[in-house]
């Protein structure tokens, strides 16, 4: 939970926003952390925490019940914490919760949770939407994510940290995106992808590994290594993955990376891309 919502929950008076234009449009029960911009004919709806430093531009419209570290950045047109895109949601008090530093661009959405998807949808930190993004209800996102243009995310949708969305890729619900995952622009997912993958096509298949993420990271050469030939067998779909996972697990010397690879093919529900 963010520090300005333990404020809230407090009963604390959050900093008065010296930078609020006076075109624009923050409601009573908003609260505003010190140094917060916002720009003329954004919409700060009831509800809404913000922490320290963030910049609304004009046009924004951001509704409640959300809250939002530091440093967070809303462009013009974009539409943050609206209600869940749901036909059983009944107006239920459910909610989004958002970390530091990220980024929301033009046009972008993204949706509050269902009581059915248990009421929240969480976004980490430095995450970065461009424009035309959407990320519906009950969706957890990990932390420096980026997605790039009309990038659309189903509901219930997890994407662990590092990964990275082409522009117009499309994901079904109720799917797990793995850590470091580069999905190929126009990509379309309808199974899991596992950490570390490459993934390309409609629908989407397994490319590879994707190694200019994973050097940026700094992973060293045994990790690579392990990587790549868990990633090679798994692409060989006449091998089950329970017979990867079996061959893989009794080995010494694994890798952290690679014993989070194993763990995200064991838990598999859905299905992953091959």
């Amino acid at each position: 939970m963010m520090s300005a919502d333990l404020k809230l929950l407090r009963g604390d008076k959050c900093a008065p926003a010296s930078g609020v234009d006076p075109h624009a449009q923050v409601h009573s029960s908003a609260r505003l952390g010190n140094q917060c911009k916002v720009g003329p004919f954004a919409v700060i709806g009831p509800d809404v925490v913000l922490g320290d430093g963030c910049t609304v531009h004009p046009h924004a419209v951001i509704t409640g019940p959300s809250v939002f570290g530091i440093d967070n950045e809303f462009h013009p047109f974009s539409c943050v914490g609206g209600a869940p895109q749901d036909l059983r949601h009944r107006g239920e008090p459910t909610r989004l919760e958002a970390g530091d530093g990220n980024v929301f661009r033009e046009h972008v959405t993204v949706n509050r949770g269902t009581v059915h998807g248990g009421g929240v949808t969480r976004i980490g930190s430095f995450n970065l939407f461009m424009a035309y993004c959407h990320v519906a209800h009950d969706c957890i996102i990990g932390n420096r994510v980026v997605m790039a243009n009309n990038a659309t995310l189903a509901g219930h949708v997890t994407v662990q940290d590092h990964a990275v969305f082409g522009g117009m890729v499309a994901v079904a619900s109720f799917l797990r995106i793995g850590e470091s995952a580069m999905l190929a622009a126009g990509s379309m997912l309808e199974r899991d992808v596992p950490p570390f993958a490459m993934v390309g096509g409609n629908r989407a298949r397994l490319c590879g590994v994707n190694r200019v993420g994973l050097r940026r990271r700094g992973f060293a050469p045994v990790a690579l290594r392990q990587i790549k030939q868990l990633i090679m067998r798994l692409r060989n779909e006449s091998i089950p993955v329970e017979d990867i996972i079996a061959e893989f697990s009794g080995l010494p010397g694994l890798t952290g990376e690679a014993t989070r690879l194993l763990s995200f093919l064991s838990t598999a529900e859905r299905g992953l891309v091959r």
